[in-house]
C-alpha cells in the first residue's frame, strides 16, 4: 500500500476529529467503557486541532487523498527539554500496516523530538504494546494505568 506522511495543514483538522472519534470508538472501546471513550471524543473538535497545531508539530498518514493516520509532538508543559508525543491514531481498516510506525518515526526525526531530553507519551491501554516495542518505558509507577486511564511512558533521545 502506498501512503505518504507529510505536515498537517489548514484544511486537515475535519478529517483529522473524524478519524480520531472513530478511532477511539471501534478501537479503544475495547478497553475502556462507553463513557469514557465519549468523555474523550468530546475533547476533539477542529477547533482544538487548529489550536494544537499551533505549538505542535502535527504529521498525517495520506493515502491517495483520505487521511489514514495522525500523530503530534510539543512541548512538555513550558518545559524546554523536554515533550510529548500525543494523539497519534490510525483509521482501524489502516491498522497493523506500519502507518502508526511511520508516523511514529516522522515524530522521533522532527526538531523538537531532536532537541528533547526526555520524550513522555500517555497511552492508551491498547496502544501500550506499540510504544514499548518501539522502544518507550514504563515511567516510573507508570506501568498502572493513572486517574485518566492512561499509561505514562518516556523515552530519552541523548541517553546512551
Amino acid at each position: 500500500m502506498d501512503y505518504k506522511i507529510r505536515r498537517f495543514k489548514k484544511g486537515d483538522e475535519d478529517a483529522i476529529v473524524s478519524l480520531i472519534r472513530r478511532t477511539l470508538r471501534e478501537v479503544n472501546i475495547k478497553d475502556y467503557s462507553k463513557e469514557t471513550i465519549e468523555k474523550i471524543v468530546k475533547e476533539f473538535s477542529p477547533i482544538i486541532i487548529l489550536n494544537r497545531a499551533k505549538s505542535f508539530h502535527m504529521y498525517v498518514a495520506v493515502v491517495s487523498d483520505l487521511i489514514v493516520g495522525v500523530g503530534a509532538i510539543g512541548p512538555y508543559w513550558d518545559s524546554l527539554t523536554e515533550y510529548c508525543i500525543l494523539n497519534l491514531y490510525v483509521l482501524p481498516e489502516y491498522e497493523n500496516m506500519g502507518i502508526g510506525k511511520a508516523i511514529l518515526n516522522a515524530l522521533e526525526e522532527d526538531e523538537f523530538f531532536r532537541k528533547a531530553e526526555r520524550i513522555e507519551v500517555s497511552s492508551t491501554i491498547s496502544a501500550v504494546s506499540f510504544y514499548k516495542h518501539m522502544g518507550y518505558v514504563f515511567k516510573k509507577d507508570g506501568d498502572k494505568l493513572d486517574l485518566e486511564g492512561y499509561y505514562r511512558l518516556e523515552k530519552f533521545p541523548h541517553k546512551n
